[in-house]
């Protein structure tokens, strides 16, 4: 099992980010050529390679924003990205960019599926035992509590807000999230843990607190689960997602993860009342512990205006540069 009994104050919390600009011509080359050389697009998850995945709406920005308000006092930061970074980063000390191809092997390359990507980030060379993984359109929204993430032995987690997840088998159809569910409930069926349930329920979009050491332990637990998510060029239906659901369930089960409530908020940008939503979300801005702003407009035009109420927002909230900006 991981040792994760350090305490809290002895250690950095260093901070992995995701980070793509869909709109990079060589990029998007990249991907029509994946995408059009693809053997079974049957597998492909709904949603997959859809705009709105890969879009870059300046959430990465107001992240790092969030970050540097809320929780000064963090680690090392490591963006990971396919050959790219944003054209405003400062690359002053405490931010690295990390490129796919220093992680994942060259044969599995390129990969378009996060949770291919994120399935490596645990061996980014001299990151903390203890981190925070984020997708860009995921922010701290209020004074950061490390006792609120980690414990002596292990992590926090926190379920979505989102409707069960029905136990039934695997759909093409079916959210990735859901369908994550269930196929992590498949393998723990299959090494049961005395005691462990499993909660049909997804996980809130969230800070993800991790251990170096738990994904390292997980990797050579279930070998197989990773194989399947490194065998991806875009997200696959049928695939697990690690660090999204398996580890977190994996943890709770072997109890190296604790539940917990956290005052947060989701938003969709699709949503009819999105408006509404934002406005909810800058009201509470300094409230909430947490919050994510998800990209669900898929093909939506770059000037649609949904996605500069979204900016507008978030400049609201955090209008003052971080160091991290040129």
């Amino acid at each position: 099992m991981p040792a994760t009994s350090t305490p809290l104050s002895a250690d950095p919390i260093d901070i992995v980010y995701l980070w793509v600009d869909g709109n990079d011509p060589l990029w998007r080359a990249k991907r029509q050529q994946a995408a059009a050389t693809l053997h079974d697009h049957t597998r492909m998850a709904a949603y997959a390679n859809v705009e709105g995945r890969f879009r870059d709406n300046d959430e990465l920005r107001y992240s790092l924003r969030a970050l540097e308000r809320f929780f000064p006092g963090h680690g090392h930061i490591y963006l990971v990205t396919d050959a790219q970074a944003p054209a405003w980063l400062a690359l002053v000390p405490g931010i690295s960019v990390v490129d796919h191809r220093d992680l994942i092997p060259a044969s599995a390359l390129p990969t378009f599926d996060s949770g291919h990507i994120e399935s490596y980030i645990h061996r980014i060379a001299g990151l903390s035992e203890r981190y925070f993984y984020l997708n860009d359109d995921v922010f701290f929204g209020a004074p950061v509590v490390l006792d609120d993430w980690f414990w002596p032995g292990g992590v926090c987690v926190a379920w979505s807000d989102e409707p069960p997840v029905s136990d039934e088998p695997l759909r093409p159809d079916a959210t990735a999230l859901d369908n994550a569910c269930r196929r992590s409930n498949h393998w723990l069926s299959a090494h049961p843990v005395p005691g462990y349930q499993h909660t049909f329920r997804t996980f809130a979009h969230a800070p993800r607190p991790l251990c170096k050491s738990l994904l390292a332990t997980l990797e050579q637990v279930a070998p197989d689960m990773f194989a399947q998510v490194r065998s991806t060029v875009f997200r696959a239906w049928d695939k697990p997602a690690i660090v999204s659901d398996f580890v977190l369930r994996w943890a709770l089960a072997h109890g190296l993860a604790q539940l917990r409530d956290y005052a947060h908020q989701y938003v969709g940008t699709s949503g009819a009342d999105t408006t509404d939503d934002l406005d909810q979300l800058v009201a509470r801005n300094g409230q909430l512990a947490f919050f994510c702003i998800n990209d669900t407009t898929d093909d939506a035009l770059p000037h649609d205006p949904r996605l500069a109420r979204v900016r507008n927002a978030l400049q609201q909230m955090f209008p003052l540069p971080s160091r991290f900006e040129s």
